[in-house]
């Protein structure tokens, strides 16, 4: 059975209650390596977040920095990974967020907390004592 890679929750259960397989975690990796680029990051943002949940280059050029053809470079990655649908429509473009993919990343990533205080971390031959906090996005106010 071949399954879309934009679909990682029909593959996967959250990553807190079993081991991936091999199959399975090259499956998801490029999704969350597509997401994983700060602009991307920032487009998918922009274009689910965008009224209609869809948006053109055109639409999304002036929040970055950036040439047209990069922005429309990082729209591609986004859309070859499966975490976006695109529509020609005359000489533009548009792109609109599977939120389907989003929800099945958001399964995948259930059940971790991020806010698990250190004291409560089992200690693993992985772990060595890490006890890092959390990065400051992840805190609680």
């Amino acid at each position: 059975m071949v399954l879309s890679p934009a679909d990682p929750a029909a593959c996967c259960p959250p990553l807190s209650a079993q081991p991936l397989s091999r199959a399975q975690a090259e499956q998801v990796a490029p999704l969350l390596k597509a997401l994983a680029d700060p602009v991307r990051l920032r487009l998918m943002s922009l274009v689910a977040s965008h009224p209609g949940g869809e948006a053109c280059v055109c639409d999304l050029a002036g929040a970055f920095d950036l040439s047209q053809p990069t922005i429309s470079h990082h729209l591609k990655v986004l859309h070859d990974s499966g975490l976006m649908d695109r529509e020609k429509r005359g000489v533009w473009v548009y792109y609109r967020a599977r939120t389907q993919a989003l929800a099945s990343l958001g399964t995948l990533i259930d059940g971790l907390d991020p806010f698990q205080s250190k004291g409560s971390r089992p200690s693993s031959p992985g772990n060595h004592g890490d006890h890092r906090p959390p990065p400051e996005f992840f805190r609680s106010k």
